[in-house]
């Protein structure tokens, strides 16, 4: 039997070596993966820095501005009482503008890593998807708009109401609702600039995807399609003021806040189309609300005499602010001074607990009397009111940060 040549022309002994090294480095190589995949080299990648697991949400970030030490101590209760739901979602709202501020990582991996967004559930009112979409897109917006998954979570919610029916005019005017035409749903519905949330969701949809059809939808809600109206001819009355169906605030009112909400539906429907018109009525409906002759605020400190939902009044009122800080340059001092009263239990005169000083827990409504109408009015600390205090104090750090310090 002829033996074949040896290609490299190197000797049996020499080749025997070759292989051997080669093995060698072969395994080498593997147990160098093996140990990084196990995270042995996890120090090449922080500065020398103890190895900190993605899950763990400690954070080197040491807050020395006074507001923004406040935000934190009640971001700590709400991280502690989170849920998945409207509620969480709101209060990732809050820290998405926190991290706008600080480049806190702790924040984006609480809302990416331990509770990932996608995962907030839709609920049942068309507006609990709308608060999970609007956290998904500001986080969207503020890690730098290259995350896809929040844009592509944030439009299957938004597609799937809508394919539900929910965007409808059944009622004669254009407008989202809570359920589609038909259902045999007893609860009433309510809150339609709530439910309107879902025009500044297709607002943002707009302004990330390029698809026509978001805002067409956001356009059709606000005017009508030209033979049904929208619900600025049906519930704007001109100068700020806007009026709907009366009722209990959590079931039956149709505009709560003195519909405070279409402040930011009017700043996202001018971001995308640049039309004054929207830009106007957030103006004057901010200004006429923080007005106290309006009877709607406390002369003093500003806070809602009458009803809940404060942590998102005051985002609605600085997203007008935001649009127009030179025509509203006393709105960040008026939330300041409404901010202050909650944090010092109105001055240590207030007559129900707004701040528990032991946990930093927050109460759901303002007043330091009581008595407000709303939804958990009472709560103090439970994930309801903690993630409307995130929000609020975190949207109010961001206009710091933003406009007033600079």
């Amino acid at each position: 039997m002829t033996k074949k040549r040896n290609a490299s022309g190197k000797g049996a002994s020499e080749q025997g070596r070759t292989g051997f090294l080669v093995l060698l480095i072969g395994g080498a190589l593997f147990a160098i993966a093996v140990l990084y995949a196990l995270g042995a080299f996890s120090f090449l990648s922080s500065n020398g820095s103890a190895t900190q697991n993605e899950d763990d949400e400690q954070t080197s970030f040491v807050p020395e501005e006074k507001w923004l030490k406040r935000a934190y101590a009640i971001d700590d209760l709400f991280h502690e009482v989170y849920t998945a739901g409207w509620e969480g979602a709101n209060g990732a709202i809050g820290d998405a503008f926190l991290y706008a501020v600080t480049g806190d990582s702790s924040l984006l991996r609480f809302h990416t890593v331990k509770h990932p967004m996608r995962d907030l559930f839709n609920g049942t009112w068309v507006d609990d998807r709308a608060w999970a979409a609007l956290a998904e897109m500001y986080w969207w917006d503020f890690t730098g708009r290259t995350r896809e998954e929040f844009v592509e979570s944030a439009e299957i919610r938004y597609v799937e109401a809508k394919m539900q029916g929910r965007l409808s005019n059944h009622e004669g005017y254009w407008s989202w609702y809570n359920w589609p035409p038909e259902s045999d749903v007893q609860d009433q519905i309510f809150t339609n600039s709530n439910m309107n949330q879902m025009v500044t969701v297709a607002c943002w949809l707009y302004e990330a995807t390029g698809k026509e059809e978001y805002l067409k939808d956001a356009l059709k809600v606000w005017n009508g399609d030209g033979t049904v109206p929208g619900i600025e001819q049906v519930l704007y009355k001109g100068d700020g003021i806007w009026e709907g169906a009366r009722g209990p605030a959590a079931f039956g009112k149709q505009l709560p806040w003195e519909g405070a909400s279409y402040c930011a539906i009017g700043a996202a429907l001018y971001n995308v189309t640049k039309d004054e018109k929207y830009r106007d009525i957030a103006v004057a409906t901010a200004r006429r609300i923080m007005d106290p002759a309006t009877g709607w605020v406390d002369p003093d400190h500003y806070y809602q005499l009458r009803m809940d939902g404060n942590g998102a009044f005051v985002h609605f009122i600085l997203d007008a602010y935001m649009l127009a800080p030179e025509e509203l340059p006393g709105i960040p001092a008026k939330i300041e001074r409404m901010l202050e009263h909650v944090w010092t239990n109105h001055f240590g005169r207030a007559r129900v607990v707004l701040h528990r000083t032991s946990d930093h827990g927050i109460r759901n409504g303002w007043n330091p009397n009581g008595g407000e109408d709303g939804y958990g009015v009472d709560e103090v600390g439970t994930v309801h009111p903690q993630s409307q205090a995130v929000r609020a104090f975190g949207v109010f750090c961001y206009v710091l940060d933003r406009y007033v310090n600079q």
